[in-house]
């Protein structure tokens, strides 16, 4: 565990297997009194081995002061769930589970939230493809959303790259300034 200033604010970073004490801590503490959880977001790291970071914003109102409580993980490892700690991280522990693919052991309603149940991936992750896996349409003939591969057409495109400032010698408007007479 260490913790540091970063940006003006209190940062804590500690393991999986200390998260639920340190957060006890903070919030029944009268010194530290962290009596909301703010949000959980998390972060994607791909070039790590730990790839993720689940962090914990936290606030006390009694101090009027804010902290985050950053922890690593992987693809594998499952964080303990705060649900027990805070009631509301039922909701975003979801949320991460469902963006990025973070689980949470403990948790007992890990499912999608934001994104279809039958939705392929984590939109979050930076390795997940821009356009998605699959595009939903409502087919009329069948009365039913559809399903489909994405399909990229570029046949009809055209890029020359060119920037259109470098290519312009007279800007709109200026026409009369380049006229001799």
């Amino acid at each position: 565990m260490r913790a540091s200033v970063e940006i003006g604010e209190v940062v804590i970073h500690t393991d999986r297997d200390s998260l639920l004490g340190l957060l006890e801590t903070l919030r029944d503490d009268p010194r530290f009194a962290f009596e909301q959880l703010m949000d959980i977001c998390g972060v994607d790291w791909p070039q790590r081995a730990e790839r993720f970071d689940v962090v914990y914003n936290l606030l006390s109102v009694s101090l009027n002061h804010r902290i985050r409580v950053i922890v690593t993980t992987d693809e594998a490892s499952a964080v303990p769930s705060v649900c027990g700690v805070w009631p509301c991280a039922t909701w975003w522990e979801r949320e991460a589970y469902d963006l990025f693919g973070i689980t949470f052991s403990g948790q007992a309603d890990l499912r999608r939230i934001l994104t279809d149940y039958g939705f392929v991936g984590h939109p979050l992750r930076k390795d997940f493809p821009l356009t998605g896996y699959v595009e939903v349409r409502y087919d009329e003939e069948r009365r039913q959303v559809i399903y489909e591969p994405v399909k990229l057409t570029q046949d009809y495109r055209r890029f020359d790259f060119i920037s259109p400032w470098e290519g312009m010698t007279t800007l709109p408007g200026d026409e009369k300034a380049h006229r001799e007479g």
